[in-house]
This record gives C-alpha cells, structure tokens and sequence, in this order.
C-alpha cells in the first residue's frame, strides 16, 4: 500500500531528511541524509556509513568514508542501497528486505524484516542473506501476507541482480 506522498525538505543546512529502520517494533537505526530525488513513489537519499566503526561481512567491509546512495518505494517491500568506497568506487547493493517505505514530515521510515541480498559490483557474487532469521521470527505465523510479500520482494531482488543492469546506480 503507497503513503502519500509528502515532499520531503529541511531546514538549510540541515540534512533534508532522517532515516529510521525499524525491527520487530523498535528503532534498530536512525540517520541523516541528503535528499538526491523524490518521485512520489520512489525517495533517493544519500548518507555516509551510519555504523560504528568498520562492519566486516566476510563479502563486503562497511567502513568509514564509504557513502551509501540509498532507494526507497512507498509501494515496493524492499529497499536498495548502493555502496561506495570512500574513493567513489561501486562496491556493490545491499538490498533490504521491507515493508513499504512511509514519509512523515521530513522523516523516512521503513521496517526492517530480516531478509537481505548482496550483489557485488561485478555482478559475480549475488548472496541471499539473514533467510534462518526470517525462518524463526515470529512474522511468517504472526503475520503471513507480509511473510509472503516478503519471501517474493527477495526473489525480485535476486532475479533483479541477475538480470544486469537493473539496479539504480545513480553514483557519487
């Protein structure tokens, strides 16, 4: 289902928009950034590595000075985000799994449900992540439309990777 749509702006100087990734009912993450586009359907940001320190997932490092150009759709289950390295280069998309982004006033919130993909920047290594996650939270009995919804935005994702081109790749 699409939220209106709310153009999102801030203050001068301030970032245009906060991030708020939300997890089984709390706040996992919130962070600021910059507003590159809103259609309406689809909000593309821009913000540096919101986490402490270096995260290192044996295929890809998250790191200080990598800068993440993120797309959310108020009507798709999932978000992608481009990585790139301090220097600009393509590391590839990490792709959450998601309800439906909502907007409220300048703040763009989406719900994390557990499923993520990996596709690195040559394509050559595409990774179905957090699945055993999935299998044993409490969404595919508690909420079984949502689980479904879920289980297919992730198959999207893959077959999206796969397909070639079919990421947005907007750049630095």
């Amino acid at each position: 289902m699409s939220a209106p749509s709310v153009e999102l702006s801030g203050p001068a100087g301030a970032p245009d928009v906060e991030v708020v990734l939300r997890k089984a009912g709390r706040t996992k993450i919130r962070y600021p950034a910059r507003l590159l586009a809103d259609d309406g359907t689809r909000v593309t940001v821009r913000a540096p590595w919101a986490g402490a320190g270096v995260r290192d997932f044996g295929f890809v490092r998250f790191e200080p000075g990598d800068v993440f150009v993120e797309h959310f759709w108020r009507d798709r289950w999932y978000a992608v985000k481009e990585v790139y390295a301090a220097d600009g280069t393509l590391k590839g998309w990490y792709c959450d799994v998601t309800r439906p982004a909502t907007v409220e006033s300048t703040v763009l919130t989406i719900e994390d449900l557990d499923l993520d993909l990996w596709c690195s920047a040559d394509r050559t290594t595409i990774l179905r992540l957090d699945e055993d996650e999935f299998t044993e939270s409490t969404l595919p009995t508690a909420d079984p439309a949502a689980a479904a919804a879920a289980l297919q935005a992730l198959d999207d994702l893959e077959a999206l990777a796969k397909a070639g081109d079919s990421f947005p790749r907007t750049g630095l």
